[in-house]
């Protein structure tokens, strides 16, 4: 039904805005201690990775509420949360908080002395390589959408966004946390590991089915 399409969206941007913002919390409480209650309901510091768990707890919830719990629900939501992705960061970009990458004296350098976490320095426009390759993402899922079923498109989903992720954080400024990785490389190998394991045990269960008579 259409209006099933407005309660799963409106579910996912709850679950992504408490998500997101819990995620923020944890990884600088030191920092937003004093204050947590402000901070709590402050316009800035969102986290994406929270924001998709936070987001696929809300869809969940409402699956379930509805029973459409199923891979045909994953499927549905791939290509949105790519395009939400590449939204997201245009936000990013535009309010310069601190998502941009390392100093970098390229053609298309940029600096934000006037973002919520402002630099002068020139460097690496990350929000704007993410918009771009989250959208063509999103494109091709989109393409895709009529060939990939039963789970398959969300699993090249987490392929394509976990390989994004994992290659823009070598020019972002977060710290490594484990094996020369920040913690957002560390998520997105467990993605990439997880779509490519589940397409690949998809490719050989088609393989292994006797022909019909």
């Amino acid at each position: 039904p259409p209006d099933w399409a407005y309660e799963m969206g409106f579910s996912a941007a709850v679950g992504g805005l408490v998500g997101s913002r819990l995620d923020f919390i944890l990884q600088n409480y030191d920092e937003v201690s004093d204050d947590l209650l402000g901070n709590i309901f402050s316009g800035t510091g969102l986290v994406w990775f929270g924001g998709l768990v936070g987001g696929a707890i809300g869809v969940f919830i409402w699956a379930w509420y509805r029973g459409y719990l199923g891979t045909a629900l994953l499927d549905l939501c791939a290509p949105a949360l790519a395009l939400g992705y590449a939204v997201g960061r245009v936000g990013c970009q535009l309010s310069g908080d601190g998502d941009y990458g390392k100093p970098w004296d390229g053609p298309w350098a940029m600096s934000y002395p006037d973002g919520t976490v402002p630099t002068t320095e020139e460097v690496h426009p990350t929000p704007v390589y993410e918009t771009l390759a989250m959208a063509g993402v999103a494109y091709v899922l989109w393409r895709l959408r009529n060939r990939l079923t039963g789970g398959l498109l969300f699993a090249l989903y987490l392929v394509l966004a976990g390989t994004e992720r994992l290659l823009v954080e070598f020019i972002r400024r977060n710290e490594d946390v484990a094996l020369g990785l920040t913690q957002a490389q560390l998520i997105s190998v467990g993605m990439i590991l997880a779509g490519g394991i589940w397409l690949t045990a998809s490719s050989r269960g088609d393989r292994g089915e006797p022909a019909a008579a």
